[in-house]
């Protein structure tokens, strides 16, 4: 599920993989692997995730509402 939100908040923002990727100091593979659903990040990956998309940790994980990237 978090790469699901993952990945469309990351593309609704313009940013790529390999920015994402370079942003969290890990190999583009790894990070295509988040938004695979194949590994789940450990916090401070998801935190610096969190931050590099102005959005907060429980959206990515799915807890927040949608809206939360129009009050942004």
């Amino acid at each position: 599920m978090i790469g699901d939100i993952l990945n469309r908040t990351r593309k609704s923002q313009g940013v790529t993989a390999q920015q994402m990727a370079d942003c969290l100091n890990v190999n583009l593979r790894s990070y295509r692997a988040y938004e695979s659903n194949d590994r789940q990040p450990s916090f401070q990956i998801l935190v610096k995730m969190a931050d590099k998309l102005n959005v907060t940790t429980d959206y990515l994980l799915g807890r927040a509402h949608e809206l939360e990237l129009d009050r942004k």
